[in-house]
């Protein structure tokens, strides 16, 4: 994954994306193409955008998001490049009441996939990117 510095969120892009139900996620391919959108739930947790894998870290989506380490969502109206990291394992308790807050709904069966203690190791944090870092 890029090493790339953390940008804050523009409060109104944070706001929208963390509000949305669903988040549609695209890694970059090594030729700079984007692979196809993926449609998955995000959290807001703090001043950062999270998601996580349910089927684990040799899902698709999130084996070629790890290995690019960018990519671009599409959520709250909005389309933004993005950068893929690891969280510090301090926020993991957070994104879990996230995760519950917004999805228990659902029901624990499905809810039960995105948190707890095997979840952090499929989670990523989804920072801005500006336009000059890599999608046109």
């Amino acid at each position: 994954m890029s090493a790339t510095t953390a940008t804050p969120w523009p409060p109104g892009d944070l706001t929208a994306i963390g509000r949305a139900e669903e988040l549609r996620l695209a890694s970059l391919r090594p030729d700079g193409t984007l692979r196809p959108y993926v449609t998955i739930w995000v959290v807001r947790a703090g001043d950062d955008l999270f998601v996580r894998s349910a089927r684990g870290a040799g899902n698709g989506w999130f084996a070629g998001a790890v290995r690019s380490g960018a990519g671009r969502i599409r959520a709250g109206g909005l389309e933004r490049d993005v950068a893929f990291t690891r969280p510090s394992d301090d926020v993991h308790a957070a994104i879990d009441a996230a995760y519950h807050a917004k999805y228990d709904r659902y029901g624990e069966a499905v809810v039960g996939s995105v948190v707890g203690a095997q979840a952090g190791a499929v989670t990523l944090r989804l920072l801005p990117r500006s336009e000059g870092e890599g999608l046109a």
